[in-house]
């Protein structure tokens, strides 16, 4: 009779090897690649002079997220609220980070947060490249389910021979950042084990040096041959209408260099893909390409994102805005065994959905209790119609002063500056999308009307998540 329960016994324990090994081979691996400072318009898709093969084959075997913003027009904010699924002034993160400020700022890693999902699930987790949400320790991202971290706590950093955190240790690592920070992603994703693998790969790139050039403006150079070539006589295609007073040549180098920058970050995600290719795994990968926010080049006379610059002939100093060129993003997403290839999703879609959408489709449960902002996107994903919210509500605040809340519909924008009222502005989206004509000293009874009602809608929308736009 013992004989017979040990067999048992063994047998029971062999079958939930068998199945949890098939659960294990059948759970999706998630790449999760994000650039810094990428516009919405800087890929081939949407721009005549890019040149990005590998993102555009991402977007032919994936589906594209073409109304996709962020939270906040910088950074900080927006990868935050990416991380958590809620809003900056919830996180009380409203602005960029400071490497020195005191007391140290960051994300409180109470909150819930999906990289922890997938932890407690078995995946095994790494982020590699920028963090910039908090630099004292208790804020790392080991701090949020990552099991291994490599790159910069901080928001600035070179294009070539960077400072990387390695096993705890800051070191200069020879090298273009870019492929460094590809190499290793690559290494991680090459270990073997029988876990599947969450990897976030937040790139610096295509951000601007954080060393200044001779003249006291930013260079995106060096950068390596390969990508500076097909640029470096390019004359570029300005967005239209051309700014009248744009700095033409000071435009075409920065935009010369931009876009070597970004291809840059195509030619690693090329590499990474081959790499999925050569070992079997590109089937079941989740790859995600996204952007932290947009990014402006000559768009409005300005450069930059929500903290604009200007970029005028005699004329210097800083514009923040709400643009729709700083607060959409890229985002693509390709998963050959779960969606099909080629198609778009039109709905408003935004930087917190990511946490409930990358759950959902690694059948992972939502943290008990966790107050998610976001929605579930996967269904639209697979062409299902589902009732989805079509409105935006983005906050900023500036260090130079400007307090800004957007609220936008797929029709109406309105951005409001708190602390200064004149600096409303209002745009009719379905007949402006550029965002070339503020109606806000429009006379006409209809548009004061919607100035008015959108007016509400953003005050009730700060209301519903504590924001009182201090």
């Amino acid at each position: 009779m013992i004989h017979c329960r040990l067999v048992l016994l063994h047998l029971f324990v062999f079958s939930l090897g068998l199945s949890f090994a098939a659960y294990a081979d059948d759970r999706p691996n998630v790449l999760f690649i994000m650039t810094d400072d990428q516009g919405p318009w800087a890929w081939g898709d949407g721009h005549p002079d890019a040149v990005t093969p590998h993102i555009d084959s991402l977007r032919t075997n994936g589906v594209l997220l073409e109304n996709y913003f962020v939270t906040s027009p910088v950074c900080s904010p927006a990868r935050a609220s990416l991380l958590t699924s809620r809003y900056p002034s919830e996180l009380g993160i409203m602005d960029w980070i400071p490497p020195d400020i005191e007391p140290p700022l960051g994300v409180d890693p109470k909150l819930p947060a999906w990289p922890r999902a997938f932890q407690g699930a078995g995946y095994r987790t790494g982020l590699i490249g920028k963090w910039h949400l908090g630099r004292t320790d208790e804020f790392l991202p080991q701090a949020f389910g990552y099991d291994y971290f490599a790159g910069f706590r901080h928001g600035g950093m070179v294009s070539k021979d960077p400072t990387v955190e390695l096993d705890g240790v800051e070191q200069v690592v020879k090298g273009y950042t870019p492929d460094i920070l590809t190499d290793l992603a690559m290494d991680f994703i090459g270990q073997e084990s029988d876990e599947p693998f969450m990897v976030s790969l937040h790139f610096w790139a295509p951000h601007a040096n954080a060393n200044k050039t001779e003249y006291g403006d930013r260079t995106w150079m060096p950068l390596q041959e390969v990508d500076w070539a097909p640029f470096k006589d390019l004359t570029p295609t300005f967005p239209e209408p051309v700014h009248p007073d744009l700095d033409v040549p000071r435009a075409t180098r920065m935009t010369r260099e931009y876009l070597a920058s970004v291809h840059s970050v195509d030619r690693n995600v090329g590499r990474l893909l081959a790499l999925l290719d050569a070992r079997g795994l590109s089937e079941n990968t989740i790859v995600v390409f996204t952007s932290d926010h947009g990014f402006n080049m000559a768009h409005h006379g300005i450069w930059h994102k929500g903290n604009g610059r200007w970029l005028l002939k005699d004329f210097q100093g800083r514009r923040p805005n709400m643009w729709d060129t700083s607060l959409r993003a890229p985002a693509i997403i390709r998963w050959p065994k779960g969606i099909e290839a080629g198609s778009t999703v039109s709905n408003t879609t935004t930087c917190m959905d990511w946490f409930p959408s990358l759950l959902s489709m690694a059948g992972l449960d939502t943290p008990e209790g966790a107050v998610l902002r976001g929605q579930d996107f996967a269904p639209l994903l697979k062409g299902e119609k589902v009732t989805w919210r079509e409105t935006l509500l983005a906050q900023m605040d500036q260090e130079d002063g400007a307090n800004l809340r957007s609220w936008r519909t797929p029709h109406w924008k309105l951005v409001v500056d708190l602390n200064h009222p004149e600096n409303t502005e209002l745009y009719d989206l379905m007949n402006d999308p550029g965002e070339l004509n503020n109606l806000r000293d429009s006379r006409k009874r209809g548009y004061r009307k919607k100035r008015f009602l959108l007016r509400l809608q953003l005050e009730s929308a700060m209301l519903a998540v504590g924001d009182v736009g201090e």
